[in-house]
């Protein structure tokens, strides 16, 4: 028996209302251009639009113009989504609250998890978006991942409650150790002030 290794996100498809709204959210919100627009091919009654997050994968929204939504939340029973978590800068978390609150989107305000920020709010049909941003940058050639499983590994290890900064930084540091050739023999930390 052998895996289906998948290699990323291909696409998230959503069930809209009617095609303008999912524009106006999606793009107008969101700042995700819309790249691309056609019928459903499962449904004929349905449109089909598309939006880049950011990183050139894609939301899909099916859509039909005699759909109204509600900002109810959506169902999070067992088998169904939570939450869609999309990343920004620091700069743009840093402006979120205020453009929110421009809109008039009700929002939970910023959260510290530690390892990144987020804030939370319902897009109009009732699907909880999530904005995160991370808190550091991987090293050159190493991903996020990378750092969180080193950063969740020295957390355990050191018996932490959760991800902070602190665990970050060794994380780093500890790839670039691993990662990254040097021609000295020791790298240690070192104090060369203590020779002056």
């Amino acid at each position: 028996m052998r895996k289906l290794q998948t290699q990323g996100v291909h696409h998230i498809t959503l069930t809209g209302a009617d095609r303008q709204s999912a524009i106006d959210f999606w793009e107008g919100v969101l700042g995700m251009p819309f790249v691309f627009d056609q019928p459903n091919l499962d449904n004929p009654d349905e449109g089909h639009v598309y939006f880049d997050p950011g990183d050139g994968r894609l939301i899909t929204v099916f859509t039909d113009e005699t759909r109204k939504g509600t900002p109810d939340r959506t169902p999070t029973d067992p088998g169904c989504v939570h939450h869609l978590a999309f990343a920004v800068s620091q700069a743009t978390f840093r402006q979120t609250v205020e453009r929110l609150d421009e809109r008039g989107i009700k929002h939970s305000g910023p959260k510290d998890r530690g390892f990144m920020d987020s804030i939370y709010f319902k897009d109009p049909l009732g699907l909880l978006i999530e904005l995160a941003s991370y808190r550091f940058e991987p090293p050159a050639g190493r991903t996020h991942a990378e750092v969180m499983i080193a950063a969740h590994r020295i957390r355990v290890a050191r018996g932490d409650h959760h991800i902070d900064c602190n665990h970050l930084a060794d994380a780093i540091e500890e790839l670039v150790r691993r990662y990254q050739s040097s021609l000295s023999s020791d790298r240690a930390a070192k104090d060369p002030y203590s020779r002056t």
